[in-house]
């Protein structure tokens, strides 16, 4: 029998592994967002169920009461560790005031139970010490020995610093386990719990995943028992090696942590620091503060001090992502602003030019219409205003229509962004700036584009003009579809006027130390070193 069992969890197990293999973790994380997102019907749902207890009726002081209020206790002790405390006093005076004594001891048991989860181990302990083993009916024998157990096991995972005394009270606590086994009934979900446990302290992994299959069949999707279950599968599972299987089990605790509205959890705080380890800070940020507001709300002062260093280095990871996507935004802010400013430089450079042609128009009409010689040479000179300034045009109206373009995005970019903002929908908003970096270097590659297209409009036979200043050995030779590389586009703007390069860094995007070293190997390539920037300037 038990060889058949052993066969029947193998095969289930690789099934299993199979089927959660071809899982998409990633369809499950969303519906663990979409769950923390409406957290609040949840908690809704939570608070319906403890009102509809309050509100139903029975006689006072009797033990209809005393069963009532620990339906309630049952529902507040993994909510509201206050409103649980407050029904097991009302629930010990009953108890006393019935002369009930098994009520009375069961109450008191409950109250170690409880001031375990909170972390008061004196407290627990102290009341323990209240309760008379001997005295104890059969019935409370099991659960008895598993609170004695859980309190020790909390105490000395307390104690992580001083390894020789965690050992100790994990030792002690192991000494109720022989107790338990022997108290409770095979079908009874602590015994399960504890043979799990047993096998996988021994490594025996595949027993321990037939124990939880066990526990697994009593366990719905959803609710705080099938939170445990998969919590304690998933830690077996990442004690084996299979890490991907592992967090699927832990989302699914995740999510039922959060659809049965207990604050008492661990799945979300650990899934933090896996997202975090995944270099998914968004979520792990989520997480964690999930984690830690539930855990607040629930006033555990053990878990709490467990949150403090993931919350402190998820927090500050996300802080500096965001700080990060800041100062991009900043920086798109400073581009629009330089590129307007260099559309208005440009207009009012057009504006003089047009004056300065109305002026020569007024002139022409002026001169003798007798000089033929005179007539022909300014007709030929204004010709060439003529294309000069439309060669212009061309040019103010290209920078005109990519600043424009470069205005409209980025006023349709702050909409998005007030819009994410005002909603709160901060994952979207981190979504959108997520990209930025693979933007700015398309921008800036349709600048360079732009620019190089409106230049060579203006000097046609600059790339040749250059090259004949250069060595035979060093001049360039332009790749298919290229119109200017970044040693001509440096030469460019020289030609316009540019000759610091502190502004041509600014323009291009690069380093002024970086600029320097171009326009040293560029004279280095130079016929004539001394005067080769000189002779670009002077190219038409």
């Amino acid at each position: 029998m038990n060889s058949l069992r052993y066969i029947l969890s193998i095969t289930f197990f690789l099934l299993s592994t199979w089927i959660y293999a071809n899982k998409e973790i990633d369809s499950l994380l969303n519906v663990l967002d979409h769950d923390i997102n409406n957290y609040s019907i949840y908690e809704k749902n939570k608070k319906e169920r403890i009102e509809n207890l309050k509100s139903m009726t029975v006689a006072p002081n009797s033990i209809d009461r005393y069963a009532l209020n620990f339906s309630i206790y049952n529902e507040y002790k993994t909510y509201s560790s206050d409103s649980a405390f407050h029904y097991l006093y009302k629930n010990l005076a009953l108890a006393k005031h019935l002369h009930n004594f098994t009520c009375e001891v069961e109450t008191l048991l409950e109250e170690v139970y409880l001031l375990t989860c909170v972390g008061m181990y004196l407290e627990a302990k102290d009341m323990l010490s209240k309760i008379d083993r001997s005295t104890l009916p059969f019935s409370l024998l099991g659960r008895y020995y598993m609170y004695c157990k859980r309190l020790y096991f909390e105490t000395g995972v307390s104690l992580p610093r001083n390894k020789h005394t965690s050992m100790h009270y994990r030792n002690i606590g192991l000494t109720y386990r022989d107790s338990i086994l022997q108290v409770l009934s095979p079908a009874d979900d602590a015994y399960l719990s504890e043979k799990m446990f047993q096998a996988k302290e021994i490594r025996d992994y595949q027993k321990a995943l037939y124990w939880n299959d066990k526990r697994m069949e009593s366990a719905t999707f959803g609710t705080s028992f099938y939170a445990l279950v998969t919590y304690d599968r998933s830690g077996i599972l990442r004690t084996m090696g299979k890490d991907d299987e592992s967090l699927y089990y832990l989302i699914l605790s995740a999510i039922s942590d959060v659809r049965s509205a207990i604050k008492e959890q661990s799945s979300i705080m650990n899934l933090a620091q896996i997202m975090y380890e995944r270099g998914d800070i968004t979520r792990a940020n989520t997480y964690i503060n999930f984690s830690w507001s539930v855990t607040e709300a629930y006033k555990t002062r053990m878990r709490n001090w467990r949150h403090i260093i993931p919350y402190s280095m998820i927090n500050s990871r996300f802080q500096g992502m965001i700080s990060k996507q800041n100062e991009k935004l900043q920086f798109y802010l400073l581009l629009i602003t330089l590129l307007s400013f260099l559309l208005g430089v440009t207009l009012m450079y057009v504006y003089r030019q047009m004056m300065n042609l109305k002026v020569a128009k007024e002139k022409q009409q002026s001169l003798n219409k007798d000089l033929t010689v005179a007539n022909n040479n300014f007709k030929k000179a204004n010709l060439e205003l003529l294309d000069s300034n439309n060669i212009k045009e061309v040019y103010i109206s290209r920078f005109f229509k990519l600043c424009s373009t470069y205005v409209d995005r980025m006023h349709n970019f702050r909409k998005q962004v007030n819009k994410k903002l005002l909603k709160k929908e901060y994952s979207d908003l981190m979504k959108m700036t997520s990209c930025a970096s693979d933007l700015l270097v398309t921008e800036q590659q349709e600048l360079y584009e732009h620019f190089d297209s409106a230049f060579l409009h203006i000097f046609p036979n600059f790339v040749t003009s250059v090259n004949d200043l250069l060595l035979p050995d060093e001049q360039f030779i332009l790749k298919e579809g290229e119109l200017l590389n970044t040693e001509l586009r440096i030469c460019a703007l020289i030609r316009l006027g540019f000759v610091k390069s502190a502004q041509i860094a600014e323009l291009l995007h690069y380093s002024p130390t970086t600029i320097y070293n171009y326009r040293t190997r560029l004279r280095e390539k130079a016929l004539s070193r001394d005067v080769f920037e000189e002779k670009v300037m002077q190219i038409q």
